[in-house]
């Protein structure tokens, strides 16, 4: 049986900030970040889930992960833009279920 790792894009309400994170429970991780007082996703209030991405494997997860914590900021805002051109807060699909 597989389980879903995601890497994930969170940020702040303006989109001034971005936060990248890999994690194998999504819903849980984005909880925790807004309850972590000292963590920089707290810090610079990115709660906002913008772009993610489903793995199977997570060495793939991580590996890409890292591959765009290395990107310049254009880079990581045209990739959002694939698949969330307004930048919306993309949490509220996730609860669906």
């Amino acid at each position: 049986m597989s389980k879903s790792i995601f890497i994930y894009i969170l940020s702040d309400a303006s989109r001034s900030t971005l936060y990248i994170g890999v994690t194998n429970n999504i819903q849980r991780r984005i909880i925790e970040h807004e309850e972590n007082k000292g963590g920089f996703a707290n810090r610079y209030k990115c709660f906002d889930l913008i772009y993610y991405e489903v793995f199977s494997n997570p060495k793939d997860a991580i590996d890409r992960e890292k591959e765009l914590k290395k990107w310049n900021r254009r880079k990581k805002e045209d990739l959002i833009k694939t698949k969330n051109p307004k930048f919306l807060d993309l949490s509220p699909e996730l609860y669906a279920d």
